[in-house]
């Protein structure tokens, strides 16, 4: 049994960036503790709602017309953590859409870029619980405020992206926690 409880929305659903806090995933969908949700939808995420201090700082609010959102949680990761899982999740989703398309994602930090174009947004918070992250990747591109890429333009499906993304990032911290299990102290 999984230690990262997964869940798709069968529903579309739209993200303001005030999905991401604590306990997202069981008020939305009832899954409980450590989890890794995801759900497809239209993204705006205006200024007053960024996480991101840069983003802000630059007057830069985030839009897609269409994205696959991705929420993590998790109860027992610090901050320095929780980016860590955010790029080994980035760099889960660049293996995925190589092995399901002809394009050559490049993964700069927590985001991917295709042929220069930005095809994701990324960021990783602490709440007074938990530590999070969003993982956007962008479905389709129309009116984005700058040069992106989308999984509709690579003939990629959210929906089926989303199940594998999910699978193996659940199995990728099952394989953490197991490999933090069997290894013994060293004096």
């Amino acid at each position: 049994m999984s230690t990262t409880a997964i869940h798709i929305s069968p529903t579309e659903l739209a993200y303001s960036g005030r999905e991401l806090r604590s306990h997202f995933a069981f008020d939305a969908f009832g899954v409980l503790g450590d989890s890794i949700v995801a759900f497809v939808g239209p993204c705006r995420v205006e200024l007053d709602a960024l996480v991101d201090l840069e983003d802000v700082r630059r007057r830069e609010p985030i839009f897609s017309p269409r994205m696959l959102h991705v929420i993590a949680e998790h109860f027992d990761a610090p901050l320095r953590e929780m980016v860590l899982r955010q790029r080994l999740l980035a760099r889960l989703a660049a293996d995925l859409l190589r092995e399901r398309s002809t394009a050559e994602p490049l993964v700069r930090g927590d985001d991917l870029f295709v042929a220069g174009r930005k095809a994701s947004v990324s960021i990783a918070t602490r709440s007074p619980v938990s530590a999070l992250l969003h993982f956007g990747v962008n479905v389709k591109t129309e009116g984005t405020p700058l040069p992106t890429f989308g999984l509709a333009e690579a003939g990629v499906e959210p929906e089926p992206f989303a199940h594998e993304l999910l699978r193996r990032y659940a199995a990728e911290m099952d394989d953490i926690q197991r490999a933090t299990a069997k290894v013994r102290g060293v004096p």
